[in-house]
Order: structure tokens, then sequence, then C-alpha cells
């Protein structure tokens, strides 16, 4: 079984075994020109780190939100995420994983402006994800748990794929990650 395989059937136990994935696989993926996964992560938890009122689980879901890419099609991939930190992290912090996905189809259509502020990437994988919600799955959504904090999350990933931006590295967010997994069992 590859390690691809594996990763999503046994799940993170461990702080450790987070990062060690996050600097060995999202350390080496291109997100956008100039800029990796690892990058992309660590930017956008900062982004959230930066908001009031501070909410530890969101910065940590900003940190691990992209983190189910290799595990199946990109589609999936918020899905994926969510389900491979859920016992580790914690329900609150796999439900913002899985909602990125959707908040992005959400603000789509209801912020006209959103659109314009989607990176390259974003804009073809918006259309792998289903394009913008239609009217059911809007109301859906704003019914479903976290469904304003997942929009956050969704803003400050898109504002995260500057390169060279210098913030804080992975090693400062083991005690923030430490901190999640222990306040969930």
């Amino acid at each position: 079984m590859s390690e691809v395989q594996t990763m999503t059937a046994r799940r993170f136990g461990t702080v450790a075994e987070v990062t060690r994935y996050m600097t060995d696989h999202l350390g080496a993926a291109m997100v956008e020109d100039g800029l990796v996964d690892l990058d992309h992560a660590l930017q956008c938890a900062a982004a959230l780190k930066a908001m009031p009122p501070a909410d530890l689980d969101l910065q940590v879901a900003g940190l691990v939100h992209d983190i189910g890419h290799d595990f199946g099609p990109d589609r999936d991939h918020a899905r994926l995420g969510a389900e491979a930190v859920r016992g580790l992290l914690g329900e609150r912090v796999a439900a913002l994983v899985g909602l990125h996905v959707d908040a992005k189809r959400y603000l789509v259509a209801t912020d006209p402006a959103y659109f314009a502020r989607l990176s390259p990437d974003s804009v073809r994988t918006l259309a792998l994800q289903g394009g913008g919600m239609g009217a059911d799955e809007i109301a859906a959504f704003e019914a479903r748990p976290y469904f304003a904090e997942g929009c956050l999350l969704r803003m400050a990933d898109e504002a995260a794929k500057v390169p060279g931006r210098q913030v804080p590295g992975l090693s400062s967010w083991v005690e923030a990650l430490e901190g999640v997994a222990a306040r969930a069992h």
C-alpha cells in the first residue's frame, strides 16, 4: 500500500505525524508559482491568527486545511483532509477543513467581488469542485454548523498565496496543534 493510501486509511494519530507529513509532502508541492503548499498553509494560519477574536481551532484548521491534497482527487481533498485530522484534532477543526471548498463555491455565488480575488489555480479547481452554488445549496450551506467560520477560513486561504511572504514556521504551531489535540480528547 502506498503512503498516500496508508494515510487515508489510518488517519493522523499524533501531532508529530501531522508536522512530519506537512514538512515532507506539503513542503514539496507547488500550489502556485513560487509558493509551496506548506508556505500557503502557514500564511493561512497566520492570517487567521491575526483576526479577532482569537480562535485556535480556526487557526489550526487554516494550517491543515489542504492536508488532504495527496489523498485523492482535488474535488475531494477537503473531505479527505477532514477525515484525516478528525480523530486527532476534533470535530470542529475537521468540520472547518471539510467546509473550505464549499465555502469557496458559496462565496463565488453570493459575493460578486469574490471571484475576482481567486488565484488562477482556484479558478481552475472551482470548475472541478462544482462551480458556484445554486440557491438550494446556498441555503443548505448556511444551515451548516460553522459556515461563517468556514467562510473566514476560505478568505484567509485565498489571501495566503503570496510567494516570499514571511510568517512563523511550522515549529511555532506545534504548541497550538498539541493544545487542540489535547482538548479534542
